[in-house]
């Protein structure tokens, strides 16, 4: 098996909560608590759970685009956690994002040859001529005219700018593209076509993507392996197949019961989650789901459960799975 584009280990974000005159620290919020997992070149890892669940937050901390409090980040296969300003400048040319709003990741006063011929100028080597004809070939590629350099971004449409989103990502031929709910803004239509194109590239780069999303129709399209996300933890990861057939955990099961389902004569029995989110400044103790969990038992209220393989390469965290 080839060595992994991104793997990170133990990976923890916590936020300081500050009040008062001296801005004392009062509460700590842990967004993102003890996160594993890695992606291979040409693969697709989802991440999914919950708004606030910190599936964005992983997707910055492993571009570094904020500081972990603990854990590891090896990026193709160089540990970059703890990497300055200069010594990361390299590496951050192997690893780029896909925002998920088109209308305000791409700068209104600049032109789109300018846009995507940015990275470029900060990290290639290629002249001014050299770099026009690049990005009128990326353009083409995402299936814009090249004429649309001379363009500004407010122009195009949201589908449109999604595409200008990712010929940026794309110009400087990086291993891992973060892709943070990339196709969430987009009507459904111009998801499919968005989505199709980033499935073409990966075949035709071998790039390994992280896509975080909410809507698991996308992520049953998209994607090769899934991680789920609860309140900064990841409690089940398996590949698609395995976990849509068979999900394990029982925040998995109730998110998969209340997808909507193509089929109008289909049925499904929805699984009715009691209770609110927990803070994650004060998550509960024991397994964090076990506030809203359907089949918890007193285990679960006093002991965190392991996240430990089950079966091949399917992952959960669960004390009711043997």
């Amino acid at each position: 098996m080839s060595e992994p584009v991104v793997a990170v280990s133990g990976l923890t974000k916590h936020f300081p909560v500050r009040r008062g005159f001296l801005q004392r620290q009062v509460a700590t919020v842990r967004a993102v608590d003890g996160v594993t997992l890695s992606i291979a070149p040409g693969e697709t890892l989802c991440l999914v759970g919950e708004s606030g669940c910190g599936k964005s937050t992983v997707g910055r901390l492993i571009l570094r685009l904020m500081q972990s409090t603990a854990g590891t980040i090896h990026l193709r296969g160089t540990d970059v956690t703890h990497l300055g300003d200069a010594a990361m400048r390299p590496h951050r040319r192997h690893a780029q994002m896909v925002f998920q709003d088109p209308y305000s990741s791409l700068n209104p006063r600049l032109t789109v040859g300018t846009i995507v011929a940015e990275p470029l100028e900060n990290y290639g080597d290629l002249n001014a001529a050299g770099r026009t004809e690049k990005v009128a070939a990326l353009l083409d590629r995402v299936g814009l005219r090249a004429d649309a350099m001379r363009r500004y971004a407010f122009e195009f449409s949201g589908g449109q700018r999604q595409r200008l989103g990712i010929a940026r990502a794309l110009a400087l031929d990086p291993g891992l593209i973060v892709a943070d709910e990339a196709v969430s803004a987009l009507d459904v239509s111009v998801q499919a076509q968005v989505l199709n194109l980033l499935m073409d590239l990966q075949e035709e780069r071998n790039i390994a993507y992280l896509f975080i999303s909410h809507d698991l129709g996308v992520v049953e399209h998209i994607g090769h392996r899934i991680a789920v996300m609860y309140l900064g933890e990841i409690v089940e990861i398996a590949p698609k197949s395995a976990l849509f057939a068979t999900p394990l955990h029982p925040y998995t099961q109730a998110l998969i019961a209340a997808a909507p389902i193509a089929d109008p004569r289909a049925r499904s029995e929805r699984i009715v989650l009691e209770g609110d989110l927990p803070s994650p400044m004060n998550p509960p103790a024991g397994c964090r789901f076990h506030t809203r969990c359907p089949v918890a038992i007193a285990r679960c209220r006093s002991e965190a459960p392991v996240l430990r393989v089950r079966h091949e390469g399917h992952a959960v965290a669960c004390h009711l799975i043997g």
